[in-house]
């Protein structure tokens, strides 16, 4: 493999597709200082129905490829790839390729902060196929608040809907109300509901309207957010390696234009992204 560079770099933020566009939102809003790299699989995407060995091979190319880039900080913006690869890459790649960088994911810090956010001590996860069979967030949850109960349910046309625009549609009231009453008929005594995949806070028009009252939706972005400034508050030796110019830039395996002209959704602010080819490693 390229020798890695070892001077500091920007923190790098993963995704499938265009999802993990809103945890570097809810990271830029409050760490605007830092330099941040962007990369979407858009090429392979989705990964939620993709077996285990795939998306870890997958996310395996795209965190060396980050790392490549100068980043020594790599955060798995896709729910799946959490799930599914970011074990196995901090239990066997990192120690063979770098021990000092890090890959963090976003199902912990959520798992973390669900315990003060129910009462009812039962949620609810509205996520992809692949991250529901997981069980991940039932197995966080469930190491952290064992007296909570979890009540999961896959959301399979929802990626979609967000990624062809159609989130403002229609036609997205059937599927997102199917999916929460669902949801309630499972468990009614859910007063929480994470948002278990990075697309479907643009879904939230919708899901405010359907979700039964009394129920606290939990977003991803602000908590995976806060979940980080305090990880490198801990880690001061990391946060060195951090470069602070308050630049981002954007890559993704399919066409760049394309890309730019959909991350302005999540966005919704002008993105120039580049086109890059991920490889085995």
């Amino acid at each position: 493999m390229t020798r890695l560079p070892q001077q500091p770099g920007p923190i790098g933020v993963f995704d499938s597709g265009y999802g993990g566009l809103t945890i570097l939102h809810g990271i830029r809003q409050l760490m605007p200082e830092y330099d941040y790299v962007y990369l979407g699989d858009n090429a392979r995407a989705p990964y939620g129905p993709r077996s285990f060995d795939v998306v870890y091979e997958f996310t395996r190319q795209a965190v060396m490829k980050m790392f490549e880039m100068g980043c020594h900080l790599v955060i798995l913006g896709c729910n799946t790839a959490s799930a599914k690869a970011l074990r196995s890459i901090q239990e066997v790649d990192l120690p063979q390729t770098d021990p000092s960088r890090r890959v963090l994911g976003v199902i912990r810090p959520t798992a973390e902060v669900i315990g003060r956010l129910t009462q009812t001590r039962h949620v609810g996860i509205l996520a992809t196929e692949g991250t529901i069979k997981s069980q991940s967030y039932n197995m966080e949850i469930a190491k952290l608040y064992p007296d909570i109960q979890v009540t999961g349910v896959a959301c399979p046309f929802w990626v979609p809907l967000v990624e062809y625009n159609e989130a403002d549609s229609p036609g997205a009231d059937y599927f997102v109300k199917k999916r929460l009453d669902q949801l309630a008929m499972l468990d009614p005594h859910i007063d929480a509901v994470i948002l278990g995949c990075t697309h479907y806070p643009l879904l939230m028009p919708k899901i405010v309207r359907y979700i039964h009252p009394g129920i606290r939706i939990v977003p991803q972005g602000e908590y995976v957010a806060e979940s980080l400034r305090a990880y490198l508050q801990r880690h001061p030796e990391m946060e060195a390696k951090c470069t602070k110019g308050g630049t981002v830039a954007y890559y993704t395996t399919e066409n760049a234009g394309r890309f730019s002209e959909s991350a302005r959704l999540f966005l919704h602010e002008d993105v120039c992204a580049h086109h890059v080819t991920l490889a085995e490693y």
